[in-house]
């Protein structure tokens, strides 16, 4: 059997996106490289509007970096206080929700979506991502599709979460377990 004839990872894969899926993708991909990357740091409103013209869920004041990349605005829900900081990653092939309060530090990716590997047309697999009330996800922080962060908890930096995490703890390792209970902040 020659290469040629041999099967292979991806083989015959198509996106499973309609066309106008993708054209709705790519103008958003020309204004978050364009006005909204080059948008002052401040100007978090302004930002949380360009998200919301192109379908994002967004409920009230709302911290949103300029450096911040969002695969589809329109499968983005973001709860009042939430914040997304510098150079996060929300690749939301399926949808990420934020709480009110939660917040994602610096070089986090937020990745909904992988591939089923068993089959060699490795199809799509996307999953939510929800962050509790007040969860704070720490810098450089990997979370993968289908997680539950629970309220009040914290996700130290670094860690690869692929699994629920419950309320009230504090987590860290790869894989991100808890360690201990959170108190309540005062």
């Amino acid at each position: 059997m020659s290469t040629t004839d041999s099967p292979y990872l991806g083989q015959n894969c198509v996106t499973p996106y309609p066309k106008s899926e993708v054209l709705r993708r790519w103008l958003w991909l020309v204004v978050q490289s364009t006005v909204f990357r080059w948008s002052p740091r401040p100007l978090h409103g302004f930002r949380a509007m360009l998200l919301r013209l192109f379908g994002a869920q967004i409920e009230g004041p709302v911290v949103v970096f300029p450096t911040v990349r969002v695969t589809f605005p329109w499968k983005l829900s973001l709860a009042p206080r939430s914040m997304i900081g510098p150079r996060v990653l929300l690749y939301n092939l399926a949808p990420i929700r934020l709480e009110y309060g939660a917040n994602v530090s610096q070089h986090t990716h937020l990745c909904a979506g992988s591939h089923d590997f068993t089959r060699w047309s490795m199809p799509l697999i996307a999953a939510p991502i929800t962050l509790g009330r007040n969860a704070w996800i720490g810098a450089d922080v990997f979370v993968g599709p289908g997680v539950t962060v629970g309220e009040l908890t914290v996700v130290g930096a670094r860690s690869v979460v692929v699994d629920d995490l419950p309320a009230g703890k504090i987590c860290i390792g790869t894989p991100c377990r808890p360690i201990r209970d959170r108190s309540q902040p005062v």
